[in-house]
Formats: C-alpha cells, sequence, structure tokens
C-alpha cells in the first residue's frame, strides 16, 4: 500500500532526520526551532538539512516547512512573510526563518540574502556553516578554510588542501546595516540560543551565522562535534560577536561587539591535527594559520573593544 498522510496517524509521520552521526547543522537547526517555536515557518534550500529532513514518510519538521531552490533562500522567505502579511498574521505570531548551509548561503545564495536585507524584509536567516558543500560530496565553497582538503581541493604531494581563506561573511552583511547579525557555534550552544531569542524578537532582516562542524567532511569523530566546535572558538580560528545596524543602535554605521575576548588562545595545532581534513599541512602551513588569526583578531580588537 502506498503510503501517504491520510494513512499515517500524526505520531507516525515524524521519525527523526537521516543526519550523518554527529550532525551540527541538525543540532544547529534542532535548537533554532525549538527557541522559535512550533508555529515558526522554514524554509530550506537544496543541502544537508532538506536532504535528511524531507524523506516522505520521514518527515522530521514538525512545524510549517518548504524546500526553496538552492538560491533563492532568502527570496522564498520574503514571499512566505508577504504572503503571511496578507493574510493578516502578526509578526509575534509566527517567525519566518531560513537555514541554508556555507554554499547555499555565502555563493548561490548571496544575491538573495543582499536583497532580503536591502528590502528590510522581516525574516531571519541562519547559515549552518560546515566549510564546504557536504551535501553534494564534500567540495570547497568559499567559506572552506585555507588548508582544508575536500574533493575539489584534494591535498597530494605540491598542494595541500584550499589554497584561499574563508570569506568574511559576517561582516559582508554588517555592511548592509542589517537590523542584526551575529556568529555563533554550536560548541557554545547557550550562547546561540540566546542569540536566536534577541533575533527573534526583533522586526527587519536578521542573521545568524553559525559554525555546525560535519564530522564527514571534517575527518573527525561523531562523537566530537561539540567539542571541535567549541575548539575552533578557543583557538581563535572562529569568533563569536554580534552587529546592531544603526536602526536598532542608533549608531551610523551600527557597532560591534565581542561576545568572547580569550585572554589566550588554544593550540591551533592541535585543533587541526584532530581532523583528516587537515592532515597533509606542514609547520609553516599552520604557522601561517595561526598568524592570519592573529592578524584577524588584531583588527577586531582594535575596532570593536
Amino acid at each position: 500500500m502506498a503510503l501517504n498522510a491520510s494513512t499515517i496517524s500524526d505520531n507516525e509521520l515524524f521519525f527523526g532526520h537521516k543526519a550523518c552521526a554527529g550532525c551540527g547543522g541538525s543540532l544547529a537547526v534542532r535548537a533554532a526551532l525549538k527557541v522559535l517555536g512550533p508555529n515558526a515557518v522554514s524554509a530550506l534550500p537544496a543541502g544537508c538539512m532538506s536532504a535528511v529532513g524531507f524523506n516522505f514518510p520521514q518527515l522530521s519538521f514538525a512545524n510549517n516547512s518548504m524546500i526553496t531552490p538552492f538560491a533563492a533562500t532568502a527570496a522564498v522567505l520574503t514571499g512566505i512573510e508577504a504572503g503571511l502579511r496578507a493574510q493578516g498574521k502578526k509578526p509575534d505570531d509566527c517567525t519566518v526563518v531560513g537555514f541554508a548551509g556555507d554554499g547555499g548561503t555565502a555563493d548561490i545564495g548571496l544575491q538573495a540574502l543582499s536583497g532580503a536585507i536591502d528590502r528590510n524584509d522581516d525574516v531571519l536567516y541562519i547559515c549552518y556553516d560546515n566549510e564546504a558543500y557536504m551535501n553534494t560530496g564534500i567540495q570547497k565553497s568559499s567559506l572552506t578554510p585555507f588548508g582544508a582538503k575536500t574533493t575539489t581541493t584534494p591535498a597530494g604531494q605540491h598542494v595541500h588542501g584550499c589554497l584561499t581563506n574563508k570569506k568574511n561573511l559576517f561582516q559582508i552583511v554588517a555592511a548592509h546595516d542589517i537590523v542584526y547579525a551575529a556568529t555563533a557555534s554550536v560548541g557554545y550552544l547557550p550562547d546561540f540560543v540566546r542569540k536566536v531569542e534577541r533575533a527573534r524578537d526583533m522586526r527587519g532582516t536578521r542573521f545568524i551565522h553559525v559554525m555546525a562542524p560535519c564530522p564527514t567532511g571534517w575527518g573527525c569523530g561523531v562523537d566530537e562535534t561539540v567539542d571541535i566546535a567549541r575548539d575552533i572558538v578557543d583557538t581563535g580560528l572562529w569568533y563569536l560577536a554580534e552587529f546592531e545596524g544603526s536602526a536598532l543602535s542608533g549608531v551610523p554605521g551600527g557597532v560591534f561587539k565581542l561576545d568572547r575576548n580569550p585572554k589566550e588562545f588554544a593550540s591551533v595545532e592541535a585543533y587541526l591535527k584532530r581532523q583528516g581534513r587537515f592532515r597533509a599541512l606542514d609547520e609553516q602551513e599552520i604557522a601561517e594559520i595561526e598568524a592570519a588569526r592573529d592578524a584577524a583578531w588584531e583588527t577586531m580588537r582594535a575596532r570593536w573593544c
């Protein structure tokens, strides 16, 4: 007998998701939806979370949710918000939220995101960053860090992985004078939850960039996701920060704030060596990563503290 919604009880419709063990993206999405509640309306492009959450009859989203074209997450959010408003729904009734990966956000989806911010649509956009196109085979994205091995930036005798640096998406978004933007990590889950709560209660376009490790693509243990997501912050290779645009802060150009400013950093080498994707890096390349981190933090501390 064919399975459809009429032949399955409500309790049987939700079997959990089909993400890989230790998936950081699923943790980020689950935590965010717990904050936003069952009335949230979510949209997801082609990517890990739509692939693992919409395999009928194993539907893992209990709230209204839909899959969007790969490049159109923010544009679809705009349409959903306009449709709900036309129905008389109030902003406090439900949050319109998008979940997209690093490739679907920083690469193919950046134009639509920029347009939504420009219009100041009343939507929340959450980028779960696993630093590559994991759903389609671990290809490099513009948020893949220097030295990471992917299927399109292999580690060989002469080249040891990705040759480019991670795009500074947070500051690109902030340059639009967005109402609110933040960075987060599933390794510091209370911080992420707090930022989702803040964004939920604001109006206008809001953006959260959350680090969400992928054990499959990163080459680490499935039980190490949270530890590695904490390590990337502790090493200074990722940072926890917020931006309040001029409409919220009252300051022309907006205000940046570091939420965590460590006096000392944890070992970069130890962080890199516990992941298969960085296994080919030599001492000089690790030193280059540390130097780039130090330069970035010098700039952030000078401007944001």
